[in-house]
């Protein structure tokens, strides 16, 4: 029998339900964050500041050496509001809900889904300096993983529940077939040969994600040196936020005057720059890896100054490299070749990252207005009559912010 009494109520519920099973990072990223944006009149712009783990330096003998305490925080900023629009009438609510999420709510939910996702991995990954993989080749072996996990272990990632791997399906498709010869558990082997899916494996969970992005490499081009030697802070200092620090690179050698050089996202080391153990700051013996956070081009003399993360620092509680860059240090790009795009792999563990997303206000004088919160996502529903066109309009709305909260957490995994 038609169910006539479904409600803005049911409307919103469901709707989450469909998204938050169609997304690949709701529920799998860090939403303890929610509450402090939970506020009434929050909007596009509005930023809250949450604090990272404070971190020392040890003291040698028995002389007391008071170091400051530098309490750092990281911004997370809401975007602007995203959502769908349509048109339903009351006889539509006349279905049964099933026949009503088939055909108004599941189309609406899984495009919100995507969107959400894109918009997550794209934020993400861009803020993401640790790179693994060998571009153009898709991820299909143990080691494959195992190699880009060593990058977690190397800044003290917690080994406990937590660590993800989002997939793109082509990654997937390998991985999984890769694998199929390997020693595994019979329940884990056959789940994944019966559903084509990476399950729980190798110290993480799986997700598979049509929604991760591609990166496009920069123009590249000559061969890039740091010009100017001990480039970056010897001390974090007690005023300085090192989290959300970044290095002004002074660069040389490239091929002259050409625009987007390097681009946004894109990886490299530096001869002799090794990144540390964040709490002993003993060498890991890998070199330190650095993104550009904007585009850059070269001048007509082939120099290239980047803004990169994370900041060099060779000193104090912060310390991240062994040493700052020396004068001609050579710098070598990781992420592929020239102008070409790569698709991207996310390793991370739950913590790397955060997602909160606002309750936003429901407005008088509509015949539907409902929010519903799940997993640290809200979502708004509104359906109001439209007198002109003798209609009822109906709009979801969500209004999310993304915050990277311990990008060396993550891991890119090219293919």
């Amino acid at each position: 029998m038609a169910n006539n009494v479904i409600t803005s109520s049911i409307i919103t519920n469901e709707t989450l339900r469909i998204l938050h099973n169609e997304s690949a990072f709701l529920g799998n990223i860090n939403t303890e964050y929610e509450d402090q944006f939970a506020n009434k009149g929050m909007k596009a712009g509005s930023v809250v500041n949450v604090r990272n783990p404070v971190q020392y330096t040890i003291r040698d003998g028995a002389t007391i050496n008071i170091q400051d305490v530098n309490e750092t925080t990281v911004p997370i900023t809401m975007e602007p509001e995203f959502g769908i629009d349509w048109a339903f009438s009351d006889y539509d609510l006349k279905l049964s809900i099933d026949e009503f999420s088939k055909r108004y709510l599941a189309p609406a939910a899984k495009r919100l889904a995507a969107e959400l996702d894109l918009r997550i991995a794209t934020r993400f990954y861009r803020g993401v300096a640790n790179f693994s993989g060998t571009p153009g080749t898709p991820i299909s072996t143990a080691q494959a993983v195992l190699d880009a996990a060593v990058l977690l272990d190397n800044a003290a990632c917690p080994r406990t529940d937590g660590r993800m791997l989002a997939l793109t399906p082509l990654s997937n498709a390998k991985l999984v077939g890769g694998m199929s010869g390997l020693f595994n558990d019979q329940a884990t082997q056959g789940k994944q040969l019966k559903n084509g899916m990476m399950s729980t494996n190798l110290g993480l969970d799986f997700i598979m994600s049509q929604n991760l992005p591609t990166h496009t490499v920069g123009g590249l081009g000559g061969t890039p040196l740091v010009n100017g030697a001990n480039q970056g802070l010897i001390n974090s200092g007690s005023t300085d936020n090192p989290s959300a620090a970044t290095t002004s690179l002074v660069t040389d050698g490239w091929t002259a005057a050409v625009a987007n050089r390097l681009k946004r996202g894109d990886v490299f080391t530096i001869a002799g720059v090794f990144a540390v153990n964040p709490e002993t700051k003993v060498s890991t013996g890998v070199l330190r890896q650095f993104i550009a956070t904007a585009d850059a081009a070269s001048d007509g003399a082939g120099n290239l100054t980047v803004a990169i993360y994370p900041a060099i620092i060779a000193g104090g509680s912060y310390q991240n490299v062994t040493a700052r860059p020396a004068d001609n240090a050579a710098i070598t790009i990781l992420t592929g070749t020239a102008s070409t795009a790569y698709g991207q792999n996310l390793m991370f563990h739950r913590d790397a990252f955060t997602l909160v997303t606002a309750d936003m206000e429901l407005p008088k004088g509509m015949d539907m207005a409902d929010r519903a919160v799940e997993d640290g996502v809200s979502i708004r529903f509104i359906r109001g009559y439209d007198i002109t066109n003798n209609r009822r309009i109906c709009r979801f709305d969500l209004l999310a912010g993304y915050g990277l909260l311990r990008p060396e957490w993550a891991v890119r995994v090219t293919q």
